[in-house]
């Protein structure tokens, strides 16, 4: 393929790869909860990350980049949605609030208050020694 050509393709997925970022970071920044605002930043992060990294493998054109671009990519594929999922499982046992328009809960009734739930700080955790 041609210089002109891998360059025309890098730079169009470069753009995508920009506007995929730039919706998630609108998305943390404008949804109304810590679930939705997570959503948006892996989802749409993690596509326009991917898109600027197959970008850098047609603009430079070398084999290395493009493997060293698939192996990360492939990586962030494989970390974004348990990162996320890790991060939304935190939130909801710190109690996090919903949205007040969100009309279902899938973990409620689900989650054991005894085997999930926070045991209470003993009185001496209180106290701090400093």
């Amino acid at each position: 393929m041609g210089a002109a050509m891998s360059e025309t393709i890098g730079a169009l997925l470069l753009i995508a790869g920009a506007f995929f970022v730039l919706v998630a970071a609108l998305g943390v920044l404008r949804l109304p909860d810590v679930f939705m605002r997570m959503h948006a930043g892996t989802k749409a992060g993690t596509l326009g990350a991917g898109l600027v990294l197959v970008a850098a493998a047609f603009v430079f054109g070398e084999l290395g980049v493009a493997v060293k671009s698939v192996v990360v990519f492939v990586f962030l594929l494989l970390t974004a949605p348990v990162a996320a999922h890790v991060l939304g499982r935190a939130a909801y046992y710190d109690r996090a609030e919903l949205w007040d328009r969100t009309h279902h809960d899938d973990l409620r009734g689900r989650y054991d208050e005894v085997r999930h739930g926070r045991p209470d700080p003993a009185p001496d955790e209180l106290e701090s020694d400093h």
